[in-house]
Parts: C-alpha cells; structure tokens; sequence
C-alpha cells in the first residue's frame, strides 16, 4: 500500500511473510484470467484486424522492455505489466482504431507519474530506509496496482455491465462501462505518488485515524504534500484515459472522483488491518483500485447523467 501514507508500504511493522499467500491470492485471480483473454483476443483480431492485434501486443511488449530495462520492475514483474497492458488495451479496443488513443494513454501516464515519483528524492528515501528496491517492483505489486483495472475492463465483465443495465441512462454509452476501470488505474498512479512525493516532501505525517504526529514509514500516516500529489496524478491519469477513450467530461469527472475516494481508502486500510496484520501490502493496494472501481459505479449509478461533449 502507498496511498496517503507517507512510507508505509515500506513497514515492517507487519509480519508480512506470513501473509505473502494474499500475493498470491492476487496474482492467480488476475493473471489466468487475462492471459486466457490476451490469447483469445489475440487469435480473433489477427483474423478481422490484425492491426489491431499487432499494435497492442508489439505496444504491450515494448512497455514490458522498458520497464525491465529502466529497473522498474523484475522480469517477472515486467512481465505481468506486459500482460495486463494487452488486456486493457484488448478490452478498450473501439473502432476506428488508433493506438495513441487506447487505452495505454492512461496506462503510460501511470507509468511515467510513478517511475518519476519513485526516483524524485532518491537519497533522502535510501537515507530513510524507504528506497525502492534495485530491481524494481515485484508481480504480486504489479498486479495488485493494475490488477482489478484490467479485470473491470475485461469483454465478460463489460458484458455484464450492459446486461446488468447500470448504464442504460448514460448518454455516453457503452464507453462508460470503461470508467470504473480508469478510476482504478488513476487510485493506483495517485496512491504510489503520494507515497513516494510524501516521502521526500511530507516532513513528519500524520496518523488518518488519530491526527497525531508519527514517524515517517508508519501505516497510515499522512501528508500534505503526499496528498496533493496522489490528487495531481489523479487528475492526469483520468484526463489521459477519458481523452483516449473518447469519453467526456462526466467520464473524467467520474474516474477522478473514485481515484481520490480510492487514495482515502488506502490510507484508511493503512491505518486499522494492515497495521493490524490483517492484510499485507499488496492486498491493500488490491482493495484500494477496487473500491475507486465500486465508488465511481456507485456514481453512476445514483447520479443523474446528460449528453456531454467529448474530449
């Protein structure tokens, strides 16, 4: 977990070890599940458009090398953002297709916003003992960031979506159905950039639950300047995905609003079970996208939606 807290998803506070299997827990709830669509989309848009299949899959890759050569995240890590990337991209396919407007517009934002955040202040964060580690993120943090954005943007669960009727009243459908999906991918870029800005920014946080000043890397601490800059990448993640995505502004609006509810959230698990040694890190992270998913839903759900203007 990153959220609010100024270092916390670097505690160890929490015997950890004895919750790795919520890791795994995670990476087998979305790792087969993409892969098996990654393949079968693959298959069907090589037959009816394979430029479709070619961009995605050579655009999915090239993130992947990045990643791997830029030390942000293991091979295995690299690896799984590969794969979770074709599957956003897959399943936000609309036609006529431009690969600079999909969706790894958001997905590179997030990229780029949390590789900067990392390496912003890298001294003082080894100082504290807080630095990311040489070889970058693991799978399991992978897939617990962009996990549940890549599950909610799967065809079964857009399919389910419109059958379910949530979106017959809004105009802008069936691309609505993507909103949950960015409001998880912007809670996964403003949580790790608030972690990471209140790190070297934040001075000495704050509990969520009790105000009271902390030492930095506790669960649940907070800043002021780690929250402005979880809320900033935000903000651009959303922009970038309703921009791509040929949504509106309702659409933006929407994502925005469940990645802060999500960044709050965060900080909230932060503070009671995962300082409880309920839930580890990667879970939290987990929980955190999916409740910015299930808060921007509620939204739409309860909020009365017009035509708007698209971007």
């Amino acid at each position: 977990m990153e959220g609010l807290r100024f270092a916390s998803r670097y505690d160890r506070s929490v015997p950890s070890q004895s919750l790795a299997w919520q890791s795994k827990l995670i990476l087998l709830l979305v790792i087969p599940c993409t892969a098996v669509s990654v393949v079968l989309q693959g298959r069907w848009y090589f037959s009816v458009a394979p430029g479709v299949a070619i961009w995605t899959l050579g655009l999915s890759a090239l993130l992947g090398v990045a990643a791997l050569i830029l030390r942000a995240g293991t091979p295995a890590a690299s690896a799984t953002g590969a794969l979770l990337t074709a599957g956003m991209m897959f399943g936000a396919v609309q036609g006529p297709f431009e690969p600079w407007r999909s969706a790894m517009a958001p997905i590179l934002a997030f990229m780029v916003l949390t590789s900067l955040a990392t390496r912003f202040g890298g001294e003082r964060k080894q100082r504290l003992g807080t630095g990311e580690s040489n070889h970058g993120r693991g799978a399991a943090q992978v897939a617990a960031n962009l996990g549940f954005a890549t599950v909610a943007m799967n065809p079964a669960v857009q399919a389910w979506f419109i059958d379910s009727r949530l979106f017959a009243l809004v105009a802008s459908a069936p691309f609505s159905i993507l909103t949950p999906a960015l409001a998880a991918l912007a809670e996964a870029a403003a949580d790790t950039v608030s972690s990471e800005i209140g790190q070297v920014l934040g001075g000495r946080p704050f509990m969520l639950t009790t105000f009271r000043r902390v030492d930095p890397g506790m669960d649940g601490a907070v800043s002021l300047a780690g929250t402005v800059g979880g809320i900033f990448a935000a903000t651009v993640v959303a922009a970038a995905g309703a921009w791509a995505l040929h949504g509106n502004l309702e659409m933006f609006l929407l994502s925005w609003a469940g990645g802060v509810f999500g960044l709050f959230f965060d900080s909230l698990l932060g503070a009671t079970l995962e300082r409880a040694g309920w839930l580890n890190n990667d879970a939290v992270n987990f929980v955190s996208t999916a409740s910015a998913a299930v808060f921007s839903l509620m939204l739409i759900v309860i909020l009365p939606h017009q035509a708007m203007t698209g971007f």
